[in-house]
């Protein structure tokens, strides 16, 4: 592997004060190598050892890579003539009907959709890519395959997780020997939808998703868009399975609508819940409804990420794979201006990771770090956001994997 060093990187180090509120971020200017893959010195002034490619960022700011954590690159109009969902006459079930007949129909498009949907999940810098991957009666195991080769093609430049997705629902369309079969073909996740309003039993729909995660020995990730009283009561039925199966940690829900819709004691007693059972959330911030509480739930001690569910397919026309875009429109939707507020954001894009804690400590890049980073021409992460600077050059595994 060529070792690589960035010269005149931008590092944030601390943020200055005015009366003791946060003003502006303190940067410096500093050299990195990077030696298989890893950060190995951030010094001033490195020399060039022997087989290394150097690139000179001009004082650009280096930042974490994303962490794309809720997408569907295997029934995507991404790439394709522009077409627009027709409109919803029952509910979901709108769709799901819909895919019955259309996902055949696009499978020979799949494979070149869905690898440049990766190439453009990489140059939005995102160097991990979890994807939902149609399983159902119309597809089988189709759009599966598609998914495998594809992400397999880049498996040297990202890291990344296939949920099996029973759109169609996992009993009300007879899948589950089919979602058995994806386990062993490529899935590494189960995945599920709406066991109340899909399936219609939400007892045996969860059961059944815990024990195809049980036999697979894999995580769950489960769609949850029922809201209000139905949506509280399955994630609590939810939460009861995650610790009777010891998935404790491994269990992600994906919109969890419903918790935008519950406060108060609710509220509070909820995500001490979901703590307790180590689950997680992934949102796509909508701002067609009440948002989940996002800064209120990482507040408690629940790990939530930002995901674009799609860039444009038959479900939505919107989505541009721009995750500074969707952390300025978290930043927007809760009405986070200040600076350490505003880059504390990336944390919701990035797995956690900041270039400074929320103390205004220095924590990112650190020697021994992996090296997935971004460049931007920015002065901070604030600036980054608020004003949704473009990446210039992505580095996935210690490799320049997109430039401008």
């Amino acid at each position: 592997m060529t070792n690589l060093l960035l010269q005149n990187v931008l590092l944030e180090y601390g943020i200055q004060k005015n009366n003791n509120n946060p003003d502006s971020t303190i940067t410096q200017t500093k050299d990195i190598l990077i030696e298989n893959g890893v950060i190995s010195k951030i010094e001033n002034n490195i020399p060039v050892p022997s087989n290394t490619e150097v690139y000179n960022a001009d004082e650009q700011l280096l930042l974490p890579s994303f962490r794309e954590m809720h997408i569907h690159i295997d029934k995507t109009y991404f790439s394709g003539p522009w077409k627009a969902p027709k409109p919803i006459t029952n509910g979901i079930l709108t769709r799901i009907e819909e895919e019955q007949q259309l996902l055949p129909e696009q499978l020979e498009f799949a494979p070149e959709r869905a690898d440049n949907f990766v190439r453009h999940l990489i140059k939005n810098g995102h160097t991990h890519i979890r994807t939902h991957c149609n399983i159902d009666p119309s597809i089988q195991l189709e759009n599966l395959k598609v998914t495998v080769e594809t992400l397999e093609k880049y498996k040297n430049l990202i890291t990344y997780e296939i949920v099996a997705f029973p759109q169609h629902g996992l009993l009300r369309s007879e899948v589950t020997p089919l979602m058995r079969e994806a386990m062993r073909n490529g899935a590494t996740l189960v995945g599920g939808v709406d066991p109340a309003t899909i399936d219609r039993d939400i007892d045996q729909s969860l059961s059944t998703m815990f024990d195809i995660a049980s036999e697979s020995d894999s995580g769950i990730d489960i769609h949850l868009h029922d809201w209000d009283t139905l949506g509280e009561f399955t994630f609590y039925k939810l939460i009861n399975l995650t610790k009777k199966h010891q998935l404790q940690g491994r269990v992600t829900i994906s919109h969890a609508i419903a918790l935008g819709d519950i406060h108060g004691e609710r509220l509070i007693a909820m995500m001490d819940a979901l703590k307790e059972a180590g689950i997680d959330i992934t949102t796509t911030i909508p701002i067609n409804r009440p948002t989940i509480p996002v800064l209120t739930l990482a507040e408690n001690g629940i790990e939530v990420s930002v995901g674009h569910d799609s860039l444009t397919d038959h479900w939505s026309p919107f989505g541009t794979g721009d995750t500074i875009e969707k952390l300025s429109t978290l930043a927007e939707r809760f009405n986070i201006k200040h600076e350490s507020g505003l880059a504390q954001l990336w944390k919701f894009a990035s797995g956690g990771i900041t270039p400074l804690n929320k103390d205004g400590e220095q924590v990112w890049p650190a020697i021994g770090d992996k090296a997935n980073l971004l460049l931007v021409d920015a002065s901070c992460s604030a600036e980054t956001i608020a004003r949704r600077k473009e990446i210039k050059q992505v580095v996935s595994r210690g490799q320049l994997v997109h430039s401008i």
